[in-house]
């Protein structure tokens, strides 16, 4: 391998005397360069644009999330929360009920999710970093947090101590209702604060106290729809996932925060290998200018090819010679476009070239994973290309 690899070196760094087979491998170049450069930019946006999508998410979506299998709701004991609070991987916890319910407000209503959340909720999710306007609400108090969304649906401020906010729950049981007025629990709430995440989320959740929505829906001190993790920085997800099944008796279902928005993270994921796809098959076809330099170049030397043959090298020593060259065009060609890349990346990152609005740069994230990606597919097809140009070489065509 080393002749062939001696020669393979020659030939890419001297000049050939036919100009137009220089120009078609600068060409050839050119266009891995340019390939691999925009292919590495193009995945670092889309992997920012991940980030920025699910950062949105990421602020109101725990670690992991307990619901029950058996209904919508639960009995906690407290020896079961001695238990959780010995698992070494959870860092806090904090008991939730979810249930859709009917606001009203004025002569204005919507029908959305009523969060109950106890005194620890702020710590296990970040939410007072996205309050808008207002404060986060008190425990034990008729307090809520509402979302943008519903604020500007309601045309509502907060603090408004004459035009309170009304919530009405159905009642459980079975059989018909006689009087519609007795099938729901009502109580009135005074919105405190305002918070703003995403167009979607803004919508979804009116936040209020776990008692109060205890009361509201009728459950019992120890009745709760999910508990939600905060989990340290280096637990093992599966091992608290595990204690967690066996202090509840496998009666219940974890997920984390990819699974609870699986449709997003999978959407995602397809967006970004469907444009992989696209931008891969650009390198497909830059690479024919690659397939046709080297069958020039085999043209272009088969005198030399000839005279290393009578000289004793063996045919397929000969393909390896182009083998190689194409290959080392290819690793040189990803390097230098890659570089490139990570530079445009680099300064993105730092002084927002590119906006999406005055005061929003397009979001870009530099990975390792995209720079083996990149490597692997451009070395890959490269590989390839050379393989199909060096099998131009046999006996006949040097005879």
């Amino acid at each position: 391998m080393n002749f062939p690899f001696y020669i393979a070196r020659r030939y890419i760094f001297s000049r050939s005397k036919n100009n137009a087979i220089n120009i078609i491998n600068y060409i050839a170049s050119m266009g891995i360069i340019v390939g691999t450069m925009a292919l590495f930019v193009v995945l670092s946006v889309f992997s920012g644009l991940k980030v920025f999508s699910l950062s949105f998410t990421n602020e109101i979506d725990p670690d992991l999330k307990l619901t029950s299998t058996l209904g919508k709701s639960f009995f906690i004991s407290p020896q079961q929360e001695q238990e959780i609070k010995k698992i070494n991987g959870v860092a806090s916890y904090t008991k939730i009920i979810e249930e859709r319910v009917l606001f009203i407000f004025k002569d204005k209503q919507h029908v959305t999710y009523l969060k109950g959340v106890d005194s620890v909720y702020p710590v296990v999710n970040d939410i007072k970093r996205k309050l808008f306007n207002g404060q986060w609400l008190k425990p034990d108090s008729y307090q809520v947090v509402i979302g943008y969304g519903i604020a500007q649906d309601f045309s509502m401020g907060i603090l408004d101590f004459e035009n309170p906010l009304q919530i009405f729950a159905p009642k459980p049981g079975k059989g018909a209702i006689e009087n519609p007025e007795e099938a729901f629990n009502k109580t009135d709430v005074l919105p405190v604060g305002i918070y703003s995440i995403s167009e979607d989320l803004d919508s979804k959740y009116v936040f209020a106290d776990l008692g109060l929505t205890q009361e509201l829906l009728l459950y019992k001190p120890n009745q709760i729809s999910g508990i939600e993790f905060h989990l340290k920085e280096n637990a093992d997800e599966n091992d608290v996932k595990r204690q967690l099944q066996n202090i509840f008796k496998n009666k219940i279902t974890l997920k984390n925060r990819a699974q609870l928005n699986e449709s997003l993270y999978k959407m995602l994921n397809t967006e970004n290998i469907a444009v992989y796809l696209i931008f891969t098959l650009v390198i497909i076809v830059a690479l024919f200018n690659l397939i046709g330099a080297l069958i020039m170049m085999i043209l272009d030397k088969k005198g030399n090819l000839k005279t290393l043959f009578n000289l004793g090298t063996e045919i397929n020593g000969l393909r390896k010679i182009f083998l190689l060259q194409g290959t080392l065009l290819s690793i040189f060609g990803g390097l230098i476009g890659l570089g490139l890349g990570i530079l445009l990346v680099i300064l993105q990152q730092h002084y927002e070239l590119i906006m999406i609005t005055p005061t929003l740069a397009y979001p870009v994230v530099f990975t390792l994973e995209n720079v083996l990606i990149v490597m692997a597919t451009i070395v890959s097809l490269g590989f390839a290309a050379s393989l199909i140009a060096s099998s131009r070489v046999s006996k006949k065509l040097l005879d």
